[in-house]
């Protein structure tokens, strides 16, 4: 018997008129973790819908564990052994940690099956996530977008009577920081050890090259190149992926304050002068420091402020949000991406109580070119885009419409690397024509992009950092120092 746990041949898989998959050949070794990456919309999540059995091929040879498979689903792949975490969570928010982990084995069932559940995702979160402060009686829709995380990676992981032979990790650390980042990634390692394979699918091309064996590039639906991650360097990757990154230039991008209005402050409520939150126009703000401690909240709170009176915050523009958690505050799922996009500008767009469909197609064309949204129909359904495609949709709603100034909430996550140095000239570019931008990221090469950071720690402010002060260190220093 092979030892291969997936081994695919000439894999398709189509969607009406878009070709997902043409014909791809996969395989993953028993005891190895391998790095998927590429663009958004190359096909590396329709591909591990396929090793998952949730989506069945159109063609092709899909060997399993030894097993040739033809009629392939979710139930058959789990008893196989292959376990999957989608960057979308499919955690039950109206039910608790132990009855999450109940549904996904369906030997535990009975007297007391919910006990051995909590017992079960209890273990293998203080295993992979030491201090995670997560309860198997917690409600999932009340744990944090990071927490949610934690507990769809650990319950991936739980054993149950199946055994687990491969653990797909799609977008694994999108909403983790960066102790949680490290403590799965080292735990990854170790499960590799003990001959548990992984698929690791990031856009952080620096967790694919530090944490995989073999590194597998995507685009357009095919496999452009395999080879061991001793081979490439991060440079070399970007280049396997999209072609030599162009020069950026950020570090020099010019930033005038003289006398352009304030957009936001924050002020601090003890009168401590330096914790003050200021964004000017043009500006690019970032806000960062340990997860959930806060940044989320912040920006809430200047999202409001906007239209009703805050003593301590001061909004001078109107207000739009890109969100990061776009499934659960970002897209309208039954709207198609005209609308999604369209629908912060309905103002704009609307004559005599009647939206103009001219008007609206216009915009919604505008923007699909300036973004490189991947549709063939902008009346598709949103769902139809891949992750990284309903993203950009979200940050043309927010662009497109007469917002001054643009709160992000970690807008980034599972988004490729190509996308985000589009993403990042657009922003840069609309900074410089006055537009405000307030930025909460995870990731720390994303600050290099802002005039100014601030560190959050527990709801405060306890630095603030001028831009060519902003490093990992800085911000590390910041996150755990006490407050002065």
């Amino acid at each position: 018997m092979t030892s291969s746990v997936i081994a695919f041949s000439a894999v398709a898989k189509s969607f009406g008129p878009v070709m997902a998959l043409g014909g791809v050949d996969f395989v993953v070794e028993a005891g190895e973790c391998v790095g998927l990456v590429g663009h958004n919309g190359a096909g590396k999540s329709t591909l591990m819908h396929v090793v998952a059995g949730t989506l069945r091929a159109d063609s092709g040879r899909c060997v399993v564990a030894g097993h040739d498979v033809l009629d392939y689903s979710v139930a058959l792949a789990h008893k196989l052994g292959v376990r999957c975490v989608f960057q979308e969570l499919s955690l039950c928010p109206n039910l608790t940690v132990a009855e999450n982990t109940r549904l996904s084995h369906s030997s535990l069932s009975g007297w007391g099956s919910l006990r051995r559940a909590d017992s079960i995702i209890a273990g293998k979160l203080d295993e992979i996530f030491p201090g995670h402060g997560i309860k198997g009686t917690d409600v999932v829709g009340d744990l944090s977008i990071g927490r949610r995380q934690m507990v769809e990676v650990a319950r991936a992981f739980t054993q149950s009577l199946d055994p687990i032979r491969l653990v797909i990790l799609d977008e694994p650390t999108s909403s983790l920081d960066a102790r949680a980042s490290a403590q799965l990634l080292a735990y990854v390692r170790r499960a590799v050890a003990n001959q548990i394979s992984c698929i690791l699918i990031s856009h952080l091309l620096n967790e694919v090259l530090e944490s995989t064996d073999r590194i597998v590039v995507m685009r357009d639906g095919k496999v452009a190149l395999c080879d061991p991650t001793t081979a490439f360097d991060r440079e070399k990757l970007v280049a396997a992926m999209v072609g030599l990154p162009k020069e950026r230039g950020n570090a020099e991008r010019a930033r005038r304050h003289g006398d352009v209005p304030l957009r936001v402050t924050v002020r601090d409520g003890r009168g401590i002068s330096n914790r003050d939150l200021l964004a000017r126009a043009g500006e690019i703000i970032g806000l960062s420091g340990l997860a959930a401690h806060g940044q989320s909240q912040l920006l809430v709170r200047i999202f409001e402020a906007a239209d009703r009176r805050d003593p301590e915050v001061e909004v001078t523009a109107a207000v739009a949000v890109v969100a990061g958690d776009r499934q659960t505050d970002g897209v309208f799922p039954l709207w198609s991406v005209l609308e999604n996009i369209s629908v912060r500008s309905l103002s704009a767009l609307t004559s005599n109580l009647l939206i103009s469909q001219r008007k609206q197609s216009e915009v919604g064309e505008a923007w699909r070119k300036r973004l490189s949204i991947r549709t063939p129909d902008m009346n598709n359904s949103i769902l139809s885009l891949s992750g990284g495609n309903q993203q950009k949709a979200l940050f043309a709603r927010a662009l497109a419409s007469d917002a001054k100034i643009i709160l992000m909430d970690d807008p980034m996550r599972g988004v490729d690397i190509a996308t985000k140095l589009e993403v990042y000239d657009i922003i840069r570019d609309e900074a410089a024509k006055g537009r405000t931008f307030l930025w909460y990221t995870t990731e720390i090469e994303e600050l290099e992009n802002c005039d100014r950071v601030y560190v959050l720690r527990n709801g405060e402010i306890v630095a603030a950092l001028d831009h060519d002060d902003i490093n990992e260190h800085s911000v590390i220093r910041s996150s755990f120092e006490e407050a002065a």
